[in-house]
């Protein structure tokens, strides 16, 4: 236990290396302490039809998060942090009801400041049978070091690239080295799963990146694109349309309006220039 726990005190879980010593009651950055905090569980349809398939992708919505993006659209988990702390045994439980539930995977949504308790929820969860394709839906803002002992345990990554200039990522979401780390994530989990593998329609395993598209070219498509396209021209890749000025959006313009038509064209042809595998409207 000792192995996974002792990130928490001084915590160097994620980029962040905020320091506080979690095990003895203090808090992360990120809002979480000693135990992870489930804001809900269950089967969700509203994720990729490679997750979702006909039985729905079992998703955890961990509360807190270790970014502060001024229009994230779960604001009432990620910075409000409305969510119950529970242990890992309780965890556990959770996944193991998620598999009795019949879904295709277990989807983590922001489990990257919960990294340690997660991985004893997961051994504990294999020692009484689960057996689910593990599904790692994070924001893209991880430390290699804490991605290699997910190494076995994970199937699926499913991160975030949200932006590919650094000064951005600064303004709106707090890390003023996300894409230096983010770029460094994308290839330690592409090292560990490849690129996506889908049977029967359903995702086993692999990497499926999500980027969505932000007013006013702020997300800096093109780059990360030609990024993946370094790891493989087949990166699975979703390119989302649907941003809505959400918690402080209305500050910062032109985050205070959605996406045009013809940004989105644009982003979409710019990615599929790049690669092979790319979803989206």
């Amino acid at each position: 236990m000792e192995d996974v726990l002792s990130l928490l005190e001084p915590c160097r879980v994620c980029p962040r290396d905020c320091g506080a010593n979690r095990l003895s009651g203090e808090t992360g950055e990120c809002g979480a302490g000693r135990h992870a905090l489930v804001s809900s569980y269950g089967p969700h349809f509203g994720e990729e039809r490679v997750l979702v398939g006909r039985r729905g992708s079992g998703t955890v919505f961990f509360a807190g998060c270790n970014l502060a993006c001024l229009f994230c659209q779960n604001y009432e988990i990620s910075h409000l942090r409305y969510g119950s702390p529970v242990s890992e045994k309780e965890l556990a439980l959770i996944f193991l009801e998620i598999q009795d539930m019949g879904c295709h995977n277990l989807n983590l949504v922001s489990p990257t400041h919960l990294a340690p308790q997660i991985i004893l929820a997961l051994r504990a969860a294999k020692e009484r049978g689960f057996h689910l394709p593990v599904v790692w839906n994070s924001g893209g803002y991880e430390r290699t070091e804490t991605l290699k002992m997910l190494e076995g345990l994970v199937d699926i990554y499913m991160p975030d690239a949200k932006y590919s200039d650094n000064a951005i990522a600064k303004e709106l979401s707090g890390a003023d080295d996300y894409w230096d780390i983010c770029r460094a994530a994308l290839r330690e989990m592409h090292r560990q799963v490849g690129d996506l593998v889908v049977e029967g329609g359903v995702a086993r395993r692999g990497l499926l990146v999500r980027h969505l598209v932000l007013p006013g070219g702020l997300s800096g498509t093109e780059e990360v694109v030609k990024f993946l396209a370094e790891l493989s021209p087949d990166t699975f890749l979703n390119l989302m349309d649907q941003y809505y000025p959400c918690y402080k959006a209305h500050t910062r313009p032109p985050l205070d309006r959605r996406i045009t038509r013809e940004e989105y064209d644009e982003a979409l042809s710019v990615a599929r220039k790049y690669l092979r595998r790319v979803i989206g409207d």
